[in-house]
């Protein structure tokens, strides 16, 4: 969940690192520090933001090294002040960690190295690692590599650490086990980060570092090697280099933009897989065969990823008859599911690093599951270690809270359906056909259901500051639901939960009194009668309800107190359009009481630790 950058060359190290932490702001933090190798170490920490660390920097001399590193840290050990920020560094003073993810056994380390003289000054668990690497230079280890991967040998946990070392100024030394870790290189520089977002500026070329690799960096390139030492050769990959799509362009937030980017970002990820009226989908390279054998799908995802499951889950057995589970992705692999070479497992995850989701696809292929991952992010971890990948193309989403990725992930989803169908025969050409026409219809859907901001402003104007807001929906009406709640507590902080409208009587309907405002999804579909009859029910105790409607509905007016209304979309379809003006909603209440919407308190953009 935490940013890493590092860097080797012949600039000034400093500068590099602060823009490379800068582009990871999106993921979440709590605090922020660097490490520059300037004659000794030059650490510097700052719980905050970065604009925290760059004013403590300010005060200083100027930092010249050539070579360093940064971080930004979301809390899982130790609260978020300065002393606990990294990176962390060993009694001398000579060598400094930075680290992502969790070492589980670190009170067992923390208590031998304490009793072996070292001297901790943090509560986190990413000082053992410093402290443990010195014991191993002071046990024999001649360079640093071999000290951190005789220190990596008593580790358990998932992690990703970069260390620095005075006295071997030109080098940094990464590992990864889980959490990821890529190499950029440059112009007679190299550099490591968690994310490419970090090296676009400096990079095309990055290298994925592996599974239970370490990696040597120097000016002149990395070298790579197993935890037992011996050589390897990850690929290579090729990225955009265009910053700008990563830039706000003129908006007040990145949230505001990806909102409005979703209409490119959809049509992005349906051009070029519709081939002579088939569907062809060259990124999943599993045989059609192997397809045909599948008799159950299992879905599995994260927060907004898990919702675009559930939509996929109706478009899956609607389209194919075959039976598919949804699963939180953090609960999959602990309750033992049934598995085998005939079951296909979908893992959904904007960044492809989601940790839950990526032990949950590596479950799967233990035993045995055919693994295909829905991503957005090229080269991640998911990617690599599934069978089969759909990228969703939405391009670099900023915002911590998911849009584009939202709506691009249940259009993938859609695709993944539909090949499935075909392949199996589940569904007649002319019948997928009219679905991919339909689907080409979303992008000016979605653009139409952008046209509701004004209308979503002064809703939000109206409820901003409401304690409670119910969300209510019905057939694939309940994941948007879902996610419509979803979005208002993550951006504005308020109370707000979603529901299967034919739930209420069984116990939610007790939090409906007057004034309460409830969102109600009710599209048209073949249950609009009984997600009417839901209406009713709120609006007899006295609730305030705010319809996301079909336009020209001439019935809903009747019963709610405002409608939103949004282009008429086959039911299956329906959530992408209808999640629209939930997002503004949810912009705009948060805006209105003050909030960071591109980054929401406590919460990080990719997940990486369990």
């Amino acid at each position: 969940m935490c940013g890493i950058v590092g860097y080797v060359g012949p600039d000034e190290a400093l500068p590099i690192v602060l823009e490379g932490l800068r582009r990871l702001e999106y993921r979440g933090y709590d605090s922020a520090g660097i490490a520059i190798v300037d004659g000794g170490l030059v650490v510097q920490k700052r719980a905050g933001k970065l604009a925290n660390l760059e004013a403590a920097l300010d005060s200083l001399d100027p930092i010249r090294g050539s070579s360093g590193m940064g971080h930004t840290r979301w809390a899982t050990h130790g609260a978020p002040t300065d002393r606990n920020a990294h990176p962390h560094g060993d009694c001398a003073g000579s060598i400094a960690v930075i680290h992502n993810g969790i070492i589980e056994n670190f009170q067992a380390l923390r208590a031998r190295l304490d009793k072996s003289g070292h001297t901790f000054t943090s509560e986190t668990d990413t000082e053992c690692l410093a402290h443990l690497i010195e014991e191993k230079l002071a046990g024999g280890a001649s360079e640093l590599v071999d000290a951190t991967r005789d220190a990596v040998r008593e580790l358990e946990g998932a992690y990703a650490m970069v260390v620095a070392s005075a006295a071997e100024p030109a080098l940094l030394v990464g590992v990864r086990v889980s959490s990821p870790l890529v190499v950029g290189i440059g112009r007679d520089e190299t550099l490591l980060a968690s994310d490419t977002s970090a090296l676009l500026d400096r990079a095309s070329t990055v290298i994925p570092v592996e599974e239970g690799q370490i990696v040597e960096v120097r000016r002149d390139g990395a070298r790579f090697t197993d935890l037992d030492g011996g050589e390897a050769h990850p690929e290579p990959i090729e990225v955009d280099r265009d910053v700008g799509r990563a830039q706000k362009g003129g908006y007040d937030s990145f949230m505001r933009k990806e909102i409005d980017e979703q209409p490119d970002a959809i049509r992005d990820t349906l051009v070029g897989r519709v081939v002579g009226g088939r569907l062809v989908l060259d990124e999943l390279h599993v045989n059609d065969d192997v397809l045909r054998e599948v008799n159950k799908v299992f879905v599995v995802a994260c927060g907004t990823a898990f919702h675009s499951g559930l939509v996929a889950k109706y478009a899956i057995e609607h389209w194919t008859r075959l039976p598919v589970e949804i699963e939180i992705a953090s609960e999959f692999r602990y309750r033992d599911p049934v598995l085998g070479p005939d079951t296909l497992t979908l893992a959904v995850s904007q960044s492809g690093e989601t940790i839950d989701t990526l032990e949950a696809a590596r479950h799967a292929k233990r035993q045995g599951s055919l693994v295909i991952a829905v991503t957005n992010t090229v080269g991640s971890s998911l990617t690599r270690e599934a069978d089969g990948v759909l990228y969703t193309h939405a391009g670099p989403e900023i915002c911590v809270a998911a849009t584009k990725t939202f709506s691009t992930q249940m259009v993938s989803q859609y695709l993944v359906a539909l090949y499935l169908a075909q392949v199996r025969g589940a569904m007649f050409p002319e019948e997928i056909g009219e679905v991919l026409e339909r689907l080409d219809e979303l992008p000016s859907q979605v653009r139409r259901a952008i046209a509701l901001d004004d209308r979503c402003r002064e809703l939000a104007e109206r409820y901003r500051d409401a304690p409670d807001v119910l969300f209510i929906g019905r057939h694939t009406g309940f994941p948007a639901a879902l996610e419509g709640a979803l979005k208002l507590k993550e951006l504005s902080y308020v109370h707000a939960e979603g529901f299967a409208a034919g739930e209420l009587k069984h116990g939610a309907i007790a939090l409906v009194e007057p004034g309460v405002p409830v969102v109600a999804v009710a599209t048209r579909c073949h249950i609009y009668p009984k997600m009417l009859s839901n209406i009713q029910e709120v609006r007899a105790r006295g609730g305030e309800v705010i319809a996301i409607a079909t336009e020209g509905d001439p019935s809903i007016g009747e019963l709610a107190d405002h409608v939103l209304e949004v282009p008429e979309t086959p039911e299956l379809l329906a959530p992408v359009t209808v999640t629209v003006p939930l997002q503004l909603f949810a912009y705009h209440v948060a805006t209105l009481r003050g909030c960071d919407v591109d980054r929401p308190r406590n919460l990080a953009k990719s997940v990486t630790v369990e």
